[in-house]
């Protein structure tokens, strides 16, 4: 779990998400990167992989976005500095990426999206930016500086012509330099700009997804709320992830009305992307005999929450009820949390999520 240091977790929780910035030194202490720079450039090689280069910098800003996949050949052409590489979703292949994500569970996993990791050589940098995502920013390894800002941070201030999204006018008003285990958590709507200082730099990005009010109510959205993002409520230290609080209920109604069941089936609904490579995760288990004596494991890529109405617990599962489950409901819950199930004492879920393709065999 993550060393908060000077402060405890609840504090983080009241005082910093979703509020300001929060640099927590040796979060996690004696870390060691389970990616090196040259396995990450061997991911954008790879179709299954979403992946960016970036090259430029903020003293010419100039700047440039490529697409992968890209070929062995890419990386041979590219300069000593200056260049960032990004991958998306390396937690949905990687297990021990995926597995560093049980970290920041006191935050609920419903609220998680992927993690993204970056290299960049010396000078590196995606430019300065803001977003409406949370993130914990993890460094893997080398060492990183970390201007933020809170000015200026609005759809108008950003370079015209330019392949990203990079801030015109940037005014730093904090910095921070991180190594490997140093965590720095950014709430929505803070710019920042990380730029690399050596040609060592990984940085694994822990992001939480937005819910703007368009997304979740669609053509129902009332037109003055369509840019309205979903606030979180002030979370309690709890352990279980899984489980979707009347207060956040209360939160999403702030913006319009949504019932529990429809806002459960949306926070657990997979994207394009997403869908993509849980029916690849799908195909490859085709043949595979379930294994009465195994632990398994919730797909890196599903969604899954439950939510209590009238002390009835509901369970959902990529954006669908998972009411057909014919188990005992602690069980249920136990899943949910942990996201593993142990086929020998338990062994009608098991079968059941081996069934419906949700779960592998760790």
């Amino acid at each position: 779990m993550i060393h908060f240091g000077a402060i405890s977790q609840q504090e983080f929780l009241t005082n910093y998400w979703q509020k300001k910035p929060l640099l927590i030194k040796q979060a996690l202490p004696d870390f060691i990167s389970p990616i090196t720079a040259d396995e990450l450039a061997g991911l954008s090689l790879e179709n299954e992989f979403e992946s960016r280069l970036v090259q430029g910098n903020i003293t010419t800003q100039q700047w440039s976005l490529n697409s992968g996949p890209f070929t062995e050949n890419t990386f041979t052409s590219l300069s000593e500095k200056d260049w960032t590489l990004l991958v998306q979703g390396v937690d949905r292949f990687m297990p021990e990426v995926g597995s560093l994500i049980s970290h920041f569970d006191f935050i609920p996993r419903w609220r998680f999206d992927d993690v993204m990791i970056s290299y960049a050589a010396k000078g590196g940098s995606v430019g300065p930016h803001f977003d409406y995502y949370d993130v914990f920013l993890l460094q893997g390894s080398g060492k990183r500086r970390w201007d933020l800002s809170t000015k200026h941070c609005n759809i108008n201030n950003y370079l015209k012509n330019a392949a990203l999204r990079i801030m015109q006018k940037f005014e730093v008003e904090q910095s921070f330099e991180v190594e490997a285990g140093d965590v720095l958590y950014i709430p929505p709507k803070v710019a920042h700009h990380g730029v690399s200082l050596d040609d060592d730099c990984t940085t694994l990005s822990f992001g939480y997804r937005s819910y703007s009010c368009k997304e979740m109510f669609d053509e129902s959205c009332p037109t003055d709320k369509q840019n309205i993002y979903y606030q979180d409520p002030v979370w309690n230290d709890s352990a279980a992830p899984a489980l979707i609080p009347n207060s956040a209920l209360k939160m999403a109604n702030k913006i319009a009305h949504i019932d529990a069941i429809s806002f459960a089936k949306f926070v657990t609904k997979l994207d394009t992307l997403d869908q993509q490579i849980f029916q690849q995760l799908e195909y490859q288990q085709y043949g595979f005999e379930f294994n009465p004596k195994a632990i398994y494991q919730l797909h890196s890529v599903c969604k899954v929450a439950y939510i209590k109405i009238n002390n009835k617990m509901h369970f959902f599962i990529n954006g669908s009820s998972a009411s057909t489950l014919d188990t005992d409901e602690q069980s249920l819950i136990n899943f949910c949390n942990q996201r593993l199930v142990n086929a020998a004492t338990n062994p009608s879920l098991s079968q059941q999520l081996f069934n419906l393709n949700l779960v592998q065999e760790v």
